[in-house]
């Protein structure tokens, strides 16, 4: 791995540090040190796949989500073989487990921003915190791209580097055949019995453009105020555009299948 790697991402500034780092340097206050990864608190979900593509499942030793709700077949099994233990979720950690445990990383998503006291909490028993804001960006590949920041951190620069560059082969060859133009829409139907559907400009809206292809609906507004990346629209203004779909894609990962 790197001997020192510093990150920066909107809001953080971290310095990945080797073991026996020179503790005589002087660091600005407001940069976080991390100087092992071995016993992750893993709490953004979406950040265990890319883990798990890169090999580092070892690092993980606890988690925010318990057994039954993962859907990532590697997350399960390390969780039913007592490999990753759960930690409570990301507003209500178990300190004393993470404590007497051992943690020495925690990677959070930017819900923990609504519970302030628990990122505090976290920092206050020396254990370095990094929020992840990969929810953040609109290009799929942006997204992706913040599995070499794990590569990173979990010293497994050459195995990131590969998935990465094999998914930008694969976005370039189908970005080289010709558009189809056929219109899909992508949603789900919450309890309520509304439909939800992604807002305009939403890294999935994006991949089914990329993949030649028009997304619907488009031309809806929306008033939310906030970082979600889905939005509920009427069954009405959703059949105006879903009507002439040639796809209609459920998205079952939320709602349940």
């Amino acid at each position: 791995g790197l001997p020192y790697a510093f990150i920066q991402t909107a809001d953080q500034n971290l310095l990945k540090v080797p073991e026996g780092w020179d503790k005589s340097l002087k660091l600005s206050n407001n940069i976080t040190v991390i100087e092992n990864t071995d016993k992750t608190y893993l709490v953004s979900t979406s950040v265990m796949d890319l883990v798990a593509s890169i090999d580092a499942m070892d690092s993980i030793a606890f988690s925010g989500t318990k057994a039954s709700d993962w859907d990532i077949k590697e997350a399960k099994e390390a969780m039913k073989t007592k490999k990753i233990a759960y930690a409570g979720k990301y507003s209500a950690p178990d300190y004393e487990l993470l404590l007497s445990s051992g943690c020495n990383f925690a990677i959070e998503n930017t819900m923990i921003y609504h519970t302030p006291q628990a990122l505090e909490k976290l920092q206050e028993i020396s254990i370095p915190v990094l929020v992840e804001q990969s929810s953040y960006e609109s290009n799929p590949l942006g997204r992706l791209e913040w599995i070499k920041l794990y590569g990173v951190l979990f010293d497994k620069e050459a195995e990131a580097d590969l998935v990465f560059n094999e998914q930008v082969k694969r976005v370039d060859a189908v970005e080289g055949l010709n558009k189809t133009d056929k219109i899909v829409a992508f949603f789900s139907i919450n309890s309520n019995g509304q439909i939800v559907v992604r807002k305009p400009g939403d890294y999935i809206s994006k991949m089914i453009e990329m993949a030649g292809a028009t997304y619907v609906p488009t031309g809806i507004g929306y008033t939310e105020d906030n970082a979600l990346s889905t939005m509920k629209i009427t069954t009405e203004d959703f059949y105006v555009g879903a009507v002439d779909a040639d796809i209609l894609i459920y998205n079952s990962t939320i709602e349940g299948e």
